[in-house]
């Protein structure tokens, strides 16, 4: 159907430590639980509630499973752009099942730890799947942007894919200059 639009943004915080899997020819796949939490007021009663919804994240992109595997943990908050896809599957008992789950391949995803690299304000790593950043043997010591303070909460982006030919300007660097 055109104009259709297939697009999840999650912001929340790493359920358990991400598990890696690797296809038959040595693909990654990362898997992880992101959790969102929903707080309010009882207007009934003024009690605080609170309502947390669990997502399964599913990342086939190189790149990000790398960046996935060295530095994200649990409890890592994490901004997440994926499309929701939905998997039919039968179990040991031979039910049908369906899971609904966040994936991001391709072009259309990203992935920014809120909390920079390893937990720590400030830290990161920065890549792109088809950039000048990501490395021809498949590393990212070059693209190590250090760390720094831009007065609240220092934030910057990880990882994209699809990003436009020709790299990242480092110029730019994600950085809010008030």
């Amino acid at each position: 159907m055109a104009g259709s639009v297939n697009k999840v943004i999650l912001v929340g915080n790493v359920g358990k430590d991400p598990e890696i899997r690797r296809t038959q020819d040595g693909r990654p796949i990362a898997n992880l639980s992101i959790a969102t939490s929903d707080t309010w007021r009882d207007k009934a009663t003024g009690e605080r509630k609170e309502k947390t919804e669990w997502h399964r994240v599913v990342v086939f992109s190189e790149p990000l499973c790398k960046v996935i595997e060295q530095y994200v943990k649990k409890g890592a908050k994490l901004y997440i752009e994926g499309a929701l896809q939905t998997r039919k599957w039968t179990d040991q008992s031979g039910a049908e099942k369906y899971s609904t789950e966040v994936v991001i391949q391709g072009f259309n995803g990203a992935l920014t730890m809120l909390d920079g690299a390893g937990g720590g304000r400030g830290a990161s790593v920065g890549m792109q799947e088809s950039g000048a950043d990501y490395g021809s043997d498949g590393g990212f010591g070059s693209s190590n942007s250090g760390s720094g303070s831009s007065g609240g909460g220092d934030t910057r982006r990880v990882a994209k894919t699809g990003a436009p030919k020709g790299g990242f300007d480092k110029a730019i660097d994600d950085e809010i200059p008030f």
